[in-house]
């Protein structure tokens, strides 16, 4: 049954009979975009470097992050039509079983955790209204991560205006999340995410000390989100795997060594695949070619390194590197991943 949308409280609602739907995510080169746009079972499509001219489809969105080679596009497709719009402040997509949604908000004075706050709020309510209230991944960009000292850095004022966004933390049902800083000056936060009708389940590293638990060395508010989530069956999803990057308990690791670096995070996302498999032994056993990996460098002069390492993986899963800042100055990659 195709979605239809109804007006309630100014807030869209999306009903329709859930049923199972796959899920399809790749990268094509950046020509490709309005062939994607145009092909109706696209949930959204995601640019990076710039170049792209500008589009008004709702399902296209452009994170500016320098990528390395040639240009590339990120293509979400669902197995049926899928329905888009916009309702107040939000870019949305559904299929029957997933919805994807988009917010992108001006920093007042350069004030991230106000955005945060003001973005995650509407978020919420629209999440409220829109008939897929579990929300299983976000993605947030924001320029200059790292910048500021001690409470005062951006990534952790950024942070605590999720939380005031959010008003309720419910650590058993945090989605997965990949916080990334851009290096273009544009003071805008770019929030995107995925929602099912049914709740997912959230996964953590067993190498890793739960990001909601950090100390408060870290911050006053910790990182609230999973390592990665195994979404519901309908959604044809697979594993979400958050940005991962080489931490071990709670510590980074491999200071000043991009390599040490690069192979600890694989074994980060590896234990992730292995946790998965505990729940849904069907995953494949390892990263390969039915994982997308999207791949954060913070030092322009490593993209080339990185990519070639990459390139030599086992079971050649698909990659773009990007030029993007990670949320701890000493952390020189991070990786995400969709998996299965």
């Amino acid at each position: 049954m195709s979605s239809t949308i109804h007006s309630v409280s100014a807030s869209p609602v999306i009903s329709s009979s859930p049923g199972p739907a796959l899920f399809r995510a790749c990268y094509a080169p950046a020509a490709a975009r309005d062939a994607a746009l145009a092909d109706p079972r696209t949930l959204a499509v995601f640019g990076f470097s710039h170049g792209q001219p500008p589009c008004a489809d709702p399902r296209w969105l452009q994170v500016p992050l320098a990528e390395h080679g040639p240009a590339q596009i990120e293509i979400w497709q669902g197995a049926g039509k899928v329905e888009h719009g916009v309702r107040d402040g939000v870019r949305w997509s559904a299929t029957d079983a997933v919805l994807f949604g988009a917010i992108e908000m001006d920093e007042i004075d350069g004030d991230i955790e106000s955005a945060a706050a003001d973005s995650y709020a509407l978020m919420s309510g629209f999440l409220t209204h829109c008939g897929f209230p579990h929300l299983l991944r976000t993605w947030n960009y924001l320029d200059a991560v790292t910048e500021g000292e001690g409470d005062q850095e951006r990534y952790r004022r950024f942070c605590v205006g999720r939380v005031r966004g959010l008003r309720e933390l419910d650590e058993a049902a945090l989605p997965a999340a990949t916080c990334i800083g851009r290096f273009d000056g544009v003071r805008r936060l770019q929030v995107y995410w995925l929602a099912a009708r049914e709740p997912g389940l959230p996964l953590e590293n067993p190498r890793q000390v739960s990001a909601f638990r950090y100390p408060r060395q870290y911050g006053p508010q910790s990182p609230s989100f999973s390592r990665a989530l195994l979404p519901p069956p309908a959604t044809g999803l697979p594993l979400l795997q958050s940005g991962t990057a080489a931490i071990v308990g709670h510590v980074s690791q491999h200071t000043g060594s991009l390599t040490e670096q690069l192979d600890e995070t694989l074994t980060n996302l590896q234990s992730l695949v292995d946790a998965a498999r505990l729940q849904r032994p069907a995953l494949p056993a390892t990263l390969g070619a039915e994982s997308v990996l999207k791949v954060y460098v913070r030092r322009a002069d490593d993209l080339a390194a990185i990519a070639a390492r990459m390139a030599e993986l086992p079971g050649a899963p698909p990659f773009i590197v990007l030029h993007a800042e990670v949320c701890r100055a000493e952390l020189l990659v991070e990786i995400e991943g969709l998996h299965g």
